[in-house]
């Protein structure tokens, strides 16, 4: 048993951890920071000027829900991607346009909400249907 702490994110604080999204034989690794508490989501990446291309957010939603997110605040593109209860992709608002007011939402009960760099997703193969495990 390590007693070791978990890294945490020299900008947030928060937690970060290894996520994984397997898309057909590939799969892409990330270092996700948790938003875990109301104030953490509401937060999120808001203010944040850069977004490696390994790194992200996740926002666990419990109990699931139909996430919406906007992007007030937030000054990068970013593609949010809507995780379902069965940790498969449900859909993803790719490259989200900078301090927009407009709401994206999932498709249908979302478990977590992962958010990478605009445009990473579609560079990837990522797609609607893969798995994300973290």
């Amino acid at each position: 048993m390590s007693a070791e702490q978990p890294a945490t994110h020299p900008e947030s604080g928060l937690a970060v951890i290894p996520l994984t999204v397997t898309s057909g034989a590939t799969r892409h690794e990330f270092q996700v920071e948790v938003a875990q508490t109301e104030a953490e989501q509401a937060k999120g990446l808001m203010f944040r000027t850069k977004l490696g291309p390994t790194e992200g957010m996740i926002f666990p939603r419990q109990p699931a829900d139909i996430a919406s997110f906007w992007m007030k605040n937030t000054p990068l593109p970013l593609d949010i991607i809507f995780v379902g209860t069965d940790g498969r992709i449900l859909n993803i608002a790719a490259n989200t346009e900078p301090y927009s007011l407009e709401p994206v939402s999932a498709i249908g009960l979302t478990e977590t909400v992962f958010e990478i760099r605009g445009g990473r997703a579609e560079e990837l193969g990522i797609k609607a249907g893969d798995l994300v495990e973290y």
